[in-house]
This record gives C-alpha cells, sequence and structure tokens, in this order.
C-alpha cells in the first residue's frame, strides 16, 4: 500500500467543521465541503507525490483486469468525504448514454468544455452512494403526488393550490413533472410565492409529522435561497434521514438534494451535474426534465451486508464502483484481488501493510496486493464495481 493524499473542495455550503475534525485539523473559518479521493481530472490525489492518473497512465495493470477491459485505462470510481453545512443544489445525473450523446452534441455545438452554460463536462454517467457518518438529511425523488398535494392545501395559499394541481388532476408522474417544471421555471414577479409559503409554513416548524417536515423544509431552504422557485420544487419530493453507517444509492436520473450531514461518498469518476434550482450555477430545466425519473418512489435505505468478520459490504448496481465498512479492532486482512483499492481511516489509527494512517488520512492499493490492518477504527474501502460479487 502506498500513502494517498486527497484534494479539499471549498464549496460554499460546506462545513467549517467536519472534515477538519476528521483530519484532525483546526478548522480556519472556511467552508471545507468535499476531501476528493481518486483520479479525476479537475482535483487528482497524489500516490507518494505522484498524481494517481500518472500511475494509471504508466502501469494500468493496477486498476485490475475487469476494471481496464470495461473502462479502459482510468480509474472507474471516485471516493469523497462530503460535509454539508447547507443545502445543496436540486440535481440529477445522466445515464451512460444520456452523457455520451449529450457530451458529444455539446461538443458539436462547440460548447467550450469549460463554459459555465455547459451540462455535460464529460461522457460517463455519474450514479453515486453515500454512506452516512452521522445523522445525514437528504431528499430523494418524488414523494405520492396525492399526499403531497394534501401538503401543499394546508398552507392555504390559493395560488400556490392553483400551481400544484395538476398533481391530482394529472396524476403520477406525468403530473409530478408538469408540476416541477412549472415550480423551477416559476417567473420571477411569482417567487414571492416563496414568501407566502414560508409565512404559512412558520407556525408548523415544529410539528411532530409529515406535515411540520414539510414546513420545515420550506424554511430552510428558503433562508439559504430565498425566493429560489427551487424551494418549490423541492417540495414535491421524499426528505430523508438516514442514521449513522446507513446509505443511499442514487442511480442515473435520479433527483436529489444532500441538506445536511457528513458522510463518505462513491461514485462513478464523473462531474456530470444536471441542476433544476437552489444554486447560482448554471440551470437548464429542459435538459434536466428530459433525464429524470418522475415516478414517485420510497427512498430505499441500504443497509450493508458482514461478507466477512469485520467487513461490512454495500451493494449497489453500479458497475463502476463498490464500497465496504471495515471496522477495525485488532487486524483485519483486505485480501489481494483485481481490483485497485482507495482505502480511508474516517475514525481511530491502523498500520495498513507498511504505512500508518490515522483518521482523514488513506492509502491507494493496486490491484493484486493485500494489506494486514492492524490497530483501532473505522476504515472504508473504494473499489471498481467489477468484478460483480457473488
Amino acid at each position: 500500500m502506498e500513502r494517498l493524499t486527497g484534494a479539499i473542495q471549498d464549496y460554499a455550503w460546506g462545513s467549517t467543521t467536519a472534515i477538519p475534525a476528521i483530519l484532525g485539523l483546526e478548522p480556519d473559518g472556511q467552508p471545507q465541503a468535499e476531501l476528493w479521493l481518486g483520479a479525476h481530472p479537475t482535483a487528482p490525489s497524489l500516490v507518494d507525490g505522484r498524481p494517481l492518473p500518472e500511475l494509471i497512465s504508466d502501469d494500468p495493470t493496477i486498476l485490475g483486469t475487469a476494471s481496464v477491459d470495461a473502462f479502459g485505462p482510468r480509474l472507474s470510481y471516485l471516493m469523497k468525504i462530503l460535509a454539508a453545512e447547507q443545502a445543496l443544489s436540486l440535481q440529477a445525473h445522466p445515464s451512460r448514454a444520456d452523457a455520451e450523446e449529450g457530451f458529444a452534441r455539446e461538443d458539436a455545438a462547440g460548447i467550450a468544455r469549460d463554459a459555465k452554460n455547459r451540462n455535460y463536462v464529460d461522457d460517463w454517467p455519474k450514479p453515486e452512494a453515500l454512506c452516512a457518518l452521522e445523522d445525514f438529511d437528504a431528499l430523494y425523488g418524488f414523494a405520492d403526488p396525492t399526499v403531497t398535494a394534501r401538503l401543499f392545501t394546508r398552507l392555504g395559499i390559493p395560488a400556490v393550490d392553483q400551481l400544484v394541481a395538476p398533481l391530482t388532476g394529472v396524476g403520477g408522474a406525468d403530473g409530478i413533472k408538469q408540476v416541477f417544471v412549472a415550480c423551477c421555471e416559476l417567473p420571477t414577479e411569482q417567487r414571492t410565492l416563496v414568501d407566502e409559503v414560508v409565512v404559512a409554513a412558520l407556525p408548523h416548524v415544529s410539528d411532530d409529522d409529515a406535515y411540520g417536515t414539510f414546513c420545515l423544509t420550506a424554511i430552510e431552504l428558503a433562508a439559504v435561497y430565498p425566493r429560489d422557485p427551487g424551494v418549490l420544487a423541492a417540495l414535491l419530493m421524499n426528505r430523508v434521514r438516514l442514521r449513522e453507517h446507513e446509505a443511499i444509492f442514487l442511480p442515473a436520473g435520479n433527483m436529489h438534494a444532500y441538506l445536511r450531514g457528513t458522510g463518505v461518498e462513491i461514485m462513478a469518476n464523473s462531474n456530470n451535474v444536471l441542476r433544476g434550482g437552489l444554486t447560482p450555477k448554471h440551470v437548464d430545466v429542459a435538459e434536466l426534465s428530459r433525464l429524470v425519473d418522475f415516478a414517485p418512489v420510497d427512498p430505499p435505505i441500504l443497509t450493508a451486508v458482514e461478507d466477512a468478520p469485520g467487513s461490512w459490504r454495500y451493494d449497489t448496481p453500479a458497475p463502476e464502483f463498490a464500497l465496504w465498512r471495515l471496522e477495525l479492532d485488532g487486524e483485519l486482512t483486505v485480501p489481494g484481488t483485481e481490483r485497485g483499492r482507495i482505502v480511508l481511516v474516517t475514525e481511530g489509527s491502523a498500520l495498513c501493510g507498511n504505512i500508518d494512517l490515522n483518521a482523514g488520512q488513506s492509502g491507494w492499493l493496486p490491484a493484486g496486493e493485500g494489506a494486514a490492518l492492524i490497530g483501532e477504527g473505522r476504515i472504508f474501502v473504494g473499489a471498481t464495481g467489477l468484478p460483480r460479487l457473488p
């Protein structure tokens, strides 16, 4: 194993304390949103001082044969520590086919790859999974439209009732889509509706029921994004709270927004994000709504499967990545497999092969190599999702 050094991303929605606490550093007062671990060109990690993409280019076999055969000589996944103090944008990610088509289309249109109005910055999908390190709040997919309509009705705002009428008048995914697009494209002169919703919601923010949660979401989002029509669009979605070590998987087309909390995230090695609101960045509602799955869904919570003593696996259908959580109390072995792996310590410390890793530190384990882990703590291991596990 070799030492891996990641890169901090200081987005405005990040926590000022969570990542420094994991790293054992004093906060500097600036938001630290993500610690990237991988070979993405935006912020590649270093392996003993060398960029990981450079090592892969010199010897792609460190990724594993199945990964190279499926994805070529590039790391198929990106790991992160994500720490959100404020809500991220309403967003979804494309499938592989949509990413390839969209990337080629924007290239043909002459849109610069670093242009702010670019939707597809690469030709990869971006399915992702997040495992909570603490209570973690998120919006995930769309709620039952009949239930959502009743919650809006309780606000007692006729103009809002008219806006969301397709939830029951049309119903199903089509009704949700019509209302979502109408909310996101709300004309500027009508955006005072967000203020009206907040005023109506305030007396109920502490109610211990679905309506209280609905009102809380409106108030929290409007406090950060005043008069943003994305606040109304967000109220069409499920709010979910992950407890420590619970996880969610976000497939292509899943509308979501992380609200607050810290977790370990793993995803396909892409930065394709299509946004619908709650952001100063580029929003393309038409392109987003073309890709999104508007069918109502109950958020599926992933609970890990213990596949060996002290080793817990989070199963997802993504071929680009796989994720394990190790609970180290003494000694564990990471066996040699045909996968290049990233090993991240989030609590405690461990002797990992020939290097010591403390909380917040990580290592790179090439395909074919194993490592004995000695110490006490919590460790996450990321790898390609191929070969498939039984």
